[in-house]
């Protein structure tokens, strides 16, 4: 893995989310193996249906940007073809993408998330997990503090096509994974590029061929 020098607009989270929260637990076993039930995807739902007005007005700023930002500019991804972003809450990685990207579409679980979403691209509620979208058909995906579905992943993507990961407040960020365990939990071989800016960081992931 490739590790890139901090971009300019790096600070430290404050202390938020520490090992034991209960998402951190959730992302880590779902990552690595445990199956995804149905009382996990009410859960989540629950969670963020009721953090959606709150969140349309208070997680959309410039410190939060800086991830996705730099990653477009440094991690060597494609900006034209198909981009998904999965997860994609009130919009914020949208509102970074749809400018700068040729087409994308737009997933949640949450009902309320995307009804607070601006619209910008094309939305679609859906379960992470069993994603409504054809083998191999996206050139990269963008997953900004969202669970990671590795098979899904593995699935959509194309051969050459590009994960994007962004913890925005890096390890106090509750759904956090390492860039490392990252690439350590898709199926096979990926590489990667990495690097810190603003409060978070990026990971950029490649099969290897």
């Amino acid at each position: 893995m490739i590790e890139l020098s901090d971009h300019p607009t790096t600070s430290d989270p404050a202390a938020f989310a520490g090992a034991d929260h209960p998402l951190r637990q959730l992302t880590r076993a779902q990552a690595f193996g445990e199956p995804w039930t149905e009382h996990d995807a009410l859960r989540v739902q629950k969670i963020f249906d009721e953090r959606a007005a709150a969140w349309s007005e208070d997680h959309v700023d410039p410190i939060k940007a800086a991830p996705v930002d730099d990653a477009l500019d440094r991690g060597r991804v494609p900006l034209d073809g198909a981009w998904l972003e999965v997860g994609s809450g009130t919009g914020a990685g949208a509102r970074v993408l749809a400018p700068r990207v040729t087409r994308l579409v737009c997933t949640d679980l949450s009902e309320q998330m995307l009804l607070h979403a601006p619209d910008l691209a094309p939305r679609v509620r859906a379960d992470a997990s069993a994603l409504p979208f054809a083998d191999y058909h996206f050139n990269a995906i963008l997953v900004i503090n969202m669970l990671l579905f590795p098979s899904e992943i593995d699935r959509l993507l194309r051969s050459d096509g590009v994960l994007v990961w962004v913890n925005t407040l890096g390890d106090q960020t509750p759904i956090h994974l390492p860039p490392a365990d990252v690439l350590g939990a898709l199926p096979g071989q990926w590489s990667g590029i990495t690097a810190r800016a603003g409060t978070g960081f990026w990971l950029t992931a490649r099969r290897r061929f």
